[in-house]
């Protein structure tokens, strides 16, 4: 209501200012006008998708009691956790190494649990420091599952200022603190190590430990490297309990070859998940966020497993939450307005937009497909029966006048196969799958093989795995194999010539790919969720300095600028699609608002000229009741303020 009075006042000064316009000083008038138009259009922008804001409660215990009930197999969905470094001078290994350990900590299946990372540099610091993370994990998956800490990151769990006996009554839990943060020094200390001798390159470049030349000397140029260092027995906790599966991946870089920075390191690490673990839900994290409440994966499964609207939902974001930010926030990195606010009112039309971190992402989504179409009620053929009464199944269909006898079995085979055919996706999923089953002929499979190599890439192990929409890997291949087809699949020319970056994974052709590959989902029909636990779920590092903070505003609004010029504008993509009008205006938005510079620097510079010209942007009031009022007014506002 309050944004409609508004909208009505600006309507109403806007008929005034156009209808009085300043014929000794048109110019300047006209500027203002434009000016207070363009404002006024982004203050629309802005406030309708504010209409339909939803607060969300999961309730964590029917998701146990579903699926995750004790003593018995879980039967929770596996989950692909994605972290990305690049530099590990600009992102601290102790930094990158806590996120880590967050990640392998969490409550959540340790079988349906696996952390890649992505090393986009090609460190040799970052590849030893990932070893000694996995080393240091064996002793601090254990401690924070036994006693159930907060949060699962040992830096800002051993920097909290709280009473940590609260709570806690296991004689031990003492003793076991003081014994693990002792550990955590000792880590911390080998990790520096590490990190005073990466300031000092050998002239020949960095070996390994056998002598032979580290592969990513050269960064530009190095081929791609994949290396195992926890699961599948490949080591136990102290405890002697399997571990999650760790991965390090740097991908391959050759002259001459656009990698498209981070979007192209994630659309690596999602074809080497695909090979490897297959999990139908990927969480993808920045080397600076960390995990800080350990069951945020559940949250994320409450919406995603649901059984009534869970198969749309494309991913779920949660908000992005920092820590070491002052008391006054003065440089805004709260973003109140944006995370507590603008996301809440776009989950009520189709959802928040992904914003590049803390989020879970349905695999299927990623891959380009529609969302399934919803289911609808059973309708009436004929209008004589009720809603509820199918004639095509009581009766047969109404245009087959004779009754045709068939066998039982014929039946109930033709019955199943149209509801399977009324809960297909709208991009050819059912075809898929019915060329996995082989109920396609040889030809056609053939046909659609070759359809999916140009569009996925040519890797028959990969095109296979997109096949399964549950997740799961191809039980006839070896572990050796997998890991061949892996460093396949990170190849620099693997992407030649097919949809990805286009319409497969991460999108190309902006620095901030994450508003164009949520806008790509939500243009498929597919709808996000947003979910704020009582307990944050993420937390990451702020920019401390104004330099930094000025540097990520303009890199976002760099973004928003190659969006626009670029074909996925929101203001002409995807009409016809499943984007919703509403949602459309909030990406527009985000497109749009850094043109407002431009009127805003007008507008803030007519004041001065009006003052050197001696000429004013309104007209000049000649009605003395009014210009009585305003000037009471404004004094005893003054006045009031002033005291």
């Amino acid at each position: 209501m309050i944004i409609v009075i508004r909208l009505v006042i600006v309507c109403l000064f806007f008929h005034y200012r156009v209808m009085h316009p300043v014929h000794d000083a048109f110019v300047l008038w006209l500027i203002s006008v434009i000016c207070e138009i363009w404002f006024a259009m982004s203050w629309i922008l802005d406030q309708f998708p504010k209409w339909f804001p939803i607060e969300r409660e999961t309730y964590l215990d029917r998701l146990t009691l579903r699926f995750d009930k004790e003593g018995q197999p879980s039967q929770l969905a596996p989950v692909d956790f994605f972290v990305s470094t690049v530099d590990p001078a600009k992102e601290p290994p102790l930094v990158t190494a806590n996120t880590i350990l967050s990640i392998l900590a969490v409550d959540y299946p340790v079988d349906k649990l696996s952390c890649y990372v992505s090393d986009d540099g090609a460190a040799m610091l970052t590849f030893e420091g990932l070893s000694e993370t996995s080393e240091f994990a064996k002793k601090w998956v254990p401690f924070c599952k036994k006693y159930s800490i907060e949060p699962r990151a040992p830096e800002w769990y051993f920097q909290q200022k709280i009473d940590y006996l609260k709570d806690k009554v296991v004689p031990n839990f003492v003793r076991d603190r003081r014994a693990m943060k002792r550990e955590y020094e000792e880590f911390k200390i080998r990790i520096n190590a590490l990190v005073a001798k990466a300031q000092k390159v050998p002239e020949e470049g960095w070996t390994m430990q056998d002598g032979t030349p580290w592969p990513g000397n050269n960064v530009r140029d190095h081929p791609g490297m994949i290396q195992v260092f926890l699961g599948q027995s490949g080591g136990l906790d102290v405890e002697g309990n399997e571990l999650p599966r760790l991965v390090y991946v740097s991908r391959e870089k050759r002259p001459g070859y656009n990698h498209h920075k981070k979007a192209g390191a994630m659309n690596a690490l999602v074809r080497v998940s695909a090979v490897l673990t297959n999990a139908p839900y990927m969480l993808n994290l920045d080397c600076d966020h960390y995990v800080n409440n350990s069951k945020a994966v559940k949250e994320a499964m409450c919406f995603m497993m649901d059984p009534l609207v869970g198969k749309k939902v494309c991913y779920v974001q949660f908000p992005q939450r920092f820590d070491s930010i002052d008391r006054h926030d003065r440089y805004a990195n709260k973003n109140v307005v944006f995370f507590d606010i603008n996301m809440k009112g776009l989950d009520g039309i189709q959802g928040p937009i992904y914003v590049g971190t803390g989020c879970v992402f349905r695999r299927q989504a990623l891959y380009g497909y529609d969302a399934p179409k919803t289911k609808k009620p059973p309708s009436r053929t004929c209008n004589c029966w009720p809603k509820w009464c199918v004639c095509c199944f009581c009766f047969g269909n109404r245009k087959n006048k004779k009754k045709v006898t068939k066998p039982k079995t014929e039946k109930k085979k033709r019955l199943f196969f149209k509801k399977e055919e009324n809960q297909s996706p709208a991009y050819a999923l059912s075809e898929i799958d019915e060329a996995a089953a082989g109920a396609e002929t040889q030809k056609a499979g053939i046909v659609n093989q070759q359809k999916l190599e140009k569009k996925f890439g040519q890797s028959a192990v990969f095109v296979a795995s997109t096949l399964l929409e549950n997740g799961g890997t191809l039980r006839c291949d070896s572990p050796a194999s997998l890991l061949k087809e892996a460093i396949h699949v990170i190849g620099c020319g693997y992407e030649d010539k097919t949809d990805w970056g286009k319409e497969i994974g991460w999108i190309y052709g902006s620095v901030t790919e994450d508003i164009l590959t949520g806008f790509k989902m939500h243009c498929h029909g597919w709808r996000s969720i947003y979910c704020i636990p009582k307990r944050p779920a993420f937390k990451g590092s702020a920019p401390l300095n104004l330099s930094d903070r000025l540097n990520q505003v303009l890199r976002w609004a760099l973004g928003s600028i190659e969006i626009f010029f670029s074909n996925h504008c929101p203001l002409w993509y995807g009409y016809g699609g499943g984007l919703k009008f509403l949602e459309r205006f909030s990406y527009i938005n985000s497109i749009v608002y850094p043109w407002t510079s431009i009127p805003l620097l007008a507008y803030c510079t007519l004041p001065a000229i009006c003052l050197l010209t001696g000429k004013f942007i309104t007209p000049e009031v000649t009605i003395l009741p009014v210009s009585g009022t305003c000037h009471f007014s404004s004094a005893f506002l003054l006045r009031v303020f002033w005291k």
